[in-house]
């Protein structure tokens, strides 16, 4: 009976277009959004550069910018006065400003000034853009000045696990986990919700299933269909985008059954709650946006109040996208992944045994 259930449940799903459509299409497209165009890297920048000296070296400290990839448009402004339209209208992000005794004090070895204006109100940006033209002026300081040693200790940055720094890389493995659970949750929210706009809810009720075989019956189709999904989600990200995979593939098929167990827990007891299709959908949202910014996938969980902290553990996408991050990019222990699943499982336990409370007390 448990096994028709199932069968049922996934028939539901598979043989409705809708169904089909919005668990294989959204991810994909999301997948090629958010790998393609959602990145935090700045390039492709445009600047505008007031020059106001006419002498060699302002000349060849320009130079620098215009040779540098990261630039893609510059815009000569003409005085002071055109530097407040260009930020205010967004024509671009940074202005860099040259007084006119630019040349003149570079060569009486006195100390030039340079002036970077930002538009604040793309202040990530903003910053990474200032640590970019920071670089490109102390290139400039140390050719013009090749004797002139500042300090004694040389840097060289190394970058591990991902030495190229490419988004992408970082993009993926969260995204795998994000949309599986987007999924996930579409699958068995829909479930209850449907059963009862059908009016096929009751009947259910007074079948010869228990509480517990309702409960795997409508669980399994959606741990079934989130966990392909991840999979499938992954091989693109390994096979098309070449993101690497580095860890045990049985570790994160484990970690991936566990966070879609209780994923569909969580689903399973907002459908409980809601008595139309609509309502689940809505529950579904209410639940998965407060994950994603919880989660630490678009901003650090160090940066966030003490007390928001603490909620982080309580969302299990946190921990799915530290095991992601771990297997495919740097070979993460086991024993640092089983710490990561052990809460994922308490939560599935836990929304799994409160939704078999509440069909219990329908029972009743």
């Amino acid at each position: 009976m448990t096994l028709a259930l199932i069968w049922k449940e996934l028939l539901a799903v598979l043989l409705d277009r809708k169904s089909r459509i919005s668990i294989i299409l959204p991810p994909l497209v999301q997948l090629l959004i958010f790998a393609y165009a959602a990145t935090l890297d700045v390039k492709n920048v445009s600047i505008g550069i007031l020059n106001r000296d006419s002498g060699e070296k302002a000349f060849e400290f320009v130079q620098r910018f215009h040779g540098s990839p990261i630039f893609s448009h510059i815009h000569y402004l003409k005085g002071v006065e055109e530097i407040a339209p260009f930020i205010d209208e967004q024509r671009g992000l940074m202005v860099v400003s040259i007084d006119e005794t630019f040349s003149r004090f570079i060569d009486a070895n006195k100390n030039a000034e340079v002036q970077l204006i930002f538009d604040g109100r793309k202040s990530n940006s903003a910053q990474i853009l200032a640590g970019y033209a920071t670089q490109i002026i102390n290139d400039y300081n140390q050719e013009i000045h090749p004797s002139q040693k500042t300090h004694n200790i040389a840097l060289v940055p190394r970058n591990w696990f991902n030495p190229n720094l490419l988004y992408i890389w970082y993009n993926i493995p969260c995204l795998v986990a994000t949309l599986s659970m987007l999924t996930c949750l579409v699958v068995t929210t829909q479930s209850v919700a449907r059963e009862r706009e059908v009016g096929t809810f009751d009947q259910l009720l007074v079948s010869p299933l228990s509480v517990w075989q309702i409960l795997i019956g409508k669980t399994v189709p959606g741990i079934l269909i989130g966990a392909l999904e991840g999979l499938f989600m992954g091989a693109i990200g390994v096979f098309v985008f070449g993101v690497p995979f580095t860890g045990s593939f049985l570790l994160f098929l484990l970690a991936l059954f566990v966070f879609v167990t209780a994923i569909s827990g969580m689903g399973l007891f907002i459908s409980s709650l809601s008595a139309t299709q609509q309502q689940a959908m809505l529950g579904s949202f209410t639940f998965m946006m407060p994950s994603i910014l919880l989660s630490g996938f678009a901003t650090p969980i160090e940066n966030m109040p003490t007390w928001l902290q603490k909620v982080t553990y309580l969302i299990p996408l946190k921990y799915m996208l530290i095991i992601n991050k771990g297997i495919f990019l740097k070979d993460m222990s086991s024993l640092f992944i089983l710490q990561n699943i052990w809460p994922m499982a308490l939560i599935g336990i836990i929304t799994l045994v409160g939704s078999g409370m509440f069909f219990r007390k329908r029972f009743q």
